[in-house]
């Protein structure tokens, strides 16, 4: 019996790490990196991810990089008047003990004119790496995915 449960746990070992979308850098914690799939040729992509800092300490996200595309860029929605815009940020403050959520209609990533396609349709995973003024940088592995997680929470900035 004893033997039938670790062969089992063996098996369902690796399912369990292609679920966990959490990286750690410094006093910085990355949780579920995603973006939603898109027609094939659309010519940005955007990336979401939740930043929590454990810290005492703010922490500042100066830049984001990926393989897919040849530029990212940091951005945010805000009112002007009736109208939500988009518009690029050059960083984004990461306060001590707060979430800072990149979700839709709030801060996001956009990749700019995706070169590598085959990474972008549901399932599928593509690498960005964030660059951070005191933590320093961090690679994670964003999930294609065909409808945006049911925790996503638009327009929350920080917590």
């Amino acid at each position: 019996m004893f033997k039938k449960f670790i062969v089992v746990a063996a098996l369902m070992l690796p399912a369990c790490f292609t679920h966990a979308h959490e990286y750690k850098v410094g006093a910085l914690e990355i949780a579920h990196p995603w973006s939603q799939e898109l027609p094939p040729n659309a010519p940005t992509v955007a990336a979401y991810f939740i930043i929590h800092n454990t810290g005492k300490t703010a922490d500042r996200l100066l830049s984001v990089d990926s393989s897919i595309a040849p530029e990212a860029q940091l951005h945010e929605h805000v009112m002007q008047g009736d109208l939500m815009k988009m518009q690029q940020v050059p960083s984004v403050e990461i306060p001590a003990g707060r979430n800072v959520t990149f979700a839709p209609m709030a801060y996001h990533v956009m990749l700019l004119n995706p070169t590598d396609r085959s990474l972008l349709s549901d399932g599928k995973r593509f690498p960005l790496t964030l660059h951070f003024e005191k933590a320093g940088d961090v690679t994670v592995d964003v999930s294609v995915q065909k409808k945006p997680p049911q925790t996503t929470q638009a327009h929350a900035h920080a917590q």
